[in-house]
């Protein structure tokens, strides 16, 4: 309880600094780009959010570096392996100019640094061939590296509207968090609870009305961070099967391998340029078009705070069974392949225009015809 307190005044007040200040680093950490094909603001809003999470994590490792070293050294060395991560997606936030290239680069390092100072590798999967090869150390460097910067990169995809990758984050650090407290690993629970503190204070500032944004620098952090904590946790302790943190960020993940799907083998198109269909985006253009006037005041910015609750409960499908069944690996197998389909199912309706009517927001005494779809 004491490290998500400080953590989430530590990040509470960090936030509220960055945004009283924002007149002095506007130019350099605002997103000023509003017309962007993934863009759904109005005005420029600071992008470091990130920094108030990593303080955070910090102020809470400090804290128990004095009063538990013994889960406070190795806290510290977690955060010094995040750092390539968070550097590399702050330098785009300041910047606007460090490629996914250089940046998935950057959180392989930072992978590479745990699996050097925490032993974060992985070592099986449940899938006898695989687990063999794992038993070579230079296999599984090479799949833990591109684990953790995969799901750091899928977690930056779905920060696209207020709250929707901050509180995604926040169901499955508690999953994480539960299950680590379950088998007695004080560090991993320890590291979920100050994530959930940061992630907390942060949004107290950043939903529903986006005063700050997480910037590419807190989403990578985050996703590092669930990605080493996910592979620490089946590394220390056998008895949590690896599907288990498969299945909770089976969202994240499934839409970026989609994803590349789509704009690779559809669209013919580079897996690295943005485009407008992501998931949430087709839930802000198509199930809460109803939910405003396209021409009220503040219109853009209710529409994104109703967009993310949609993803919430999409998320939570895979998160709440995966903590129920979190040592079954064949029923956590067959829940990763229903969330897919389940995926599948509602992105291809809401295309079509099949969705259920009880998933759209419909505004009351709105005769603005479906024509009005996406005003801005």
């Amino acid at each position: 309880m004491n490290s998500i307190i400080i953590a989430a005044l530590v990040s509470w007040l960090v936030t509220l600094l960055i945004i009283r200040s924002n007149h002095l680093h506007a130019g350099l950490s605002a997103d000023s780009d509003t017309g962007g094909v993934q863009k759904f603001h109005d005005q420029p809003v600071p992008r470091i959010g990130g920094l108030a999470l990593l303080l955070g994590l910090l102020a809470v490792g400090l804290w128990l570096r004095f009063v538990n070293p013994v889960v406070g050294v190795p806290m510290l060395w977690l955060l010094l392996a995040a750092a390539p991560a968070f550097l590399g997606g702050l330098a785009e936030d300041l910047s606007k100019r460090v490629s996914v290239l250089t940046r998935l680069l950057l959180t392989m390092v930072s992978a590479l640094l745990g699996y050097w100072l925490l032993e974060a590798g992985l070592i099986r999967l449940d899938i006898p061939l695989l687990d063999t090869a794992l038993h070579w150390w230079p296999v599984s460097l090479l799949l833990t590296v591109v684990a953790i910067a995969g799901v750091a990169n899928a977690v930056n995809i779905i920060d696209g509207f207020n709250g929707l990758a901050g509180m995604v984050c926040v169901m499955i650090f508690a999953a994480l968090g539960y299950v680590a407290y379950w088998v007695g690993d004080v560090l991993l629970w320890s590291a979920c609870a100050a994530m959930i503190g940061g992630i907390l204070g942060f949004l107290v500032w950043n939903y529903p009305r986006g005063l700050i944004f997480l910037g590419d620098g807190g989403a990578y952090f985050l996703g590092f961070m669930i990605g080493e904590i996910s592979v620490l946790l089946v590394a220390r302790n056998p008895e949590v099967s690896p599907w288990f943190p498969m299945l909770l960020v089976v969202y994240p993940v499934f839409e970026t391998l989609f994803s590349i799907y789509r704009k690779k083998i559809l669209r013919g198109m580079s897996p690295g340029l943005p485009d407008g269909v992501h998931l949430h985006m087709l839930i802000y253009r198509r199930l809460v078009r109803w939910a405003v006037g396209s021409r009220e005041a503040g219109d853009q910015t209710s529409r994104n705070a109703l967009t993310s609750p949609y993803l919430w409960l999409l998320s939570s499908l895979a998160i709440f069974p995966a903590v129920l069944f979190w040592r079954s690996t064949s029923i956590l197998m067959v829940l990763v392949f229903a969330f897919a389909l389940v995926y599948l199912w509602l992105y291809r309706s809401i295309v079509l225009f099949h969705v259920p009517p009880g998933l759209v927001l419909r505004k009351q005494k709105d005769k603005v015809t479906e024509e009005g779809d996406g005003g801005r």
